[in-house]
């Protein structure tokens, strides 16, 4: 018997703009962390990565400086990208030296360049896997929410991640049309950000943003009034100050944006083959994404285009999961893979 035994293992990644997914073959997802590390600009040592680098967000002293290494899907910083991956992929294995990663399946926006996606590939292999295989994101959620993707019939996906939001239809395991379009959760984030500081004379920062819409965001007016006391600087003096914010500023801030969301889902429909379109009038539209949460977005995209809309289960791990389908049934799935072109992309 031997000493030691290298172990292989497939997994599914999610390389999203705010958060890192890893699925584990026949364990599920181990993973669920922001995309975020702090790095010590004296040292240039790594600090501190996903939840842990978080916390840090607007907090650090002038040496430490927090990376968001993907902007709007794309990677940025390449070295950063590729220390997450491998941190993960260290911290699922226990730090052991014998585990190896076989195969990976990395679920990525549809409007990636092929350089874009060669980046994502030499990211992914640089970190420990032998192969990467890359999923438009789209298809990777229909797979997750178990969609009839194979069959002759439309399935529409939006995805309302936080640097992109992906639009798709998806019919006989392939995409029919789509559209990417960076307008989703970190936009809204801005847009309440600026509203605050136009509104209000208030400075506050990207988590205190983030909090607010999680709060009291919504898509549409809510029954129930909702407010919240949010702390920043004040402009005008420089000092700290309090206030409160209510349900109808927040929405105030982000109505044009949603509404870029939902004129894009309508060009998708718009462009369409007739018959996919009486299958999307029968099977309605899924959302998922972190963006999917905010209340009232399902209604909202229902009112203004006349289609039953869902939310699918678990929304936030839609990708991941769709990724562990692809990646457990490697061969079945193998097809999907060899044309990262979309027959019908929507260029913006």
């Amino acid at each position: 018997m031997r000493a030691f035994s290298f172990v292989r293992k497939n997994i599914g990644i999610d390389l999203g703009t705010s958060n890192f997914l890893i699925y584990l073959e026949k364990r599920g997802i181990v993973v669920n962390e922001p995309m975020i590390v702090a790095v010590n600009t004296k040292t240039n040592k790594i600090l501190d990565v996903g939840d842990g680098a978080r916390r840090m967000l607007g907090r650090t002293p002038a040496h430490v400086e927090i990376v968001r290494p993907l902007h709007g899907g794309v990677i940025s910083d390449f070295e950063m990208s590729q220390e997450i991956i491998r941190h993960f992929l260290k911290k699922i294995s226990g730090g052991s030296a014998f585990t190896s990663y076989r195969k990976a399946v990395v679920g990525v926006p549809s409007s990636l360049t092929e350089v874009e996606r060669k980046s994502v590939e030499d990211a992914v292999m640089g970190a420990g896997v032998f192969k990467p295989y890359l999923i438009d994101e789209p298809l990777a959620a229909a797979l997750g929410a178990r969609l009839p993707v194979h069959e002759p019939t439309a399935s529409m996906i939006v995805d309302i991640g936080g640097g992109t939001t992906e639009i798709a239809i998806i019919s006989m395991a392939g995409t029919v049309t789509s559209k990417s379009l960076r307008i989703a959760g970190d936009k809204l984030n801005d847009d309440i950000m600026r509203f605050v500081r136009d509104e209000f004379k208030l400075a506050i920062g990207e988590a205190t943003a983030e909090d607010i819409k999680l709060a009291i965001g919504s898509a549409l007016p809510i029954t129930e009034k909702l407010e919240m006391h949010i702390r920043g600087r004040d402009l005008a003096t420089g000092l700290p100050k309090e206030l409160i914010i209510r349900d109808t500023q927040v929405r105030a801030a982000i109505v044009k944006s949603l509404k870029g969301i939902v004129d894009a889902i309508r060009e998708v429909l718009e462009t369409s083959p007739p018959e996919l379109s009486g299958d999307i009038l029968r099977q309605g539209i899924h959302l998922c994404g972190g963006g999917s949460l905010l209340r009232g977005i399902d209604q909202l995209v229902a009112r203004e285009l006349s289609v039953r809309t869902t939310v699918v289960d678990d929304p936030l791990t839609c990708v991941a999961r769709g990724t562990g389908v692809a990646i457990e049934q490697l061969p079945k799935y193998l097809h999907l893979f060899d044309n990262p072109q979309n027959p019908k992309d929507i260029k913006l």
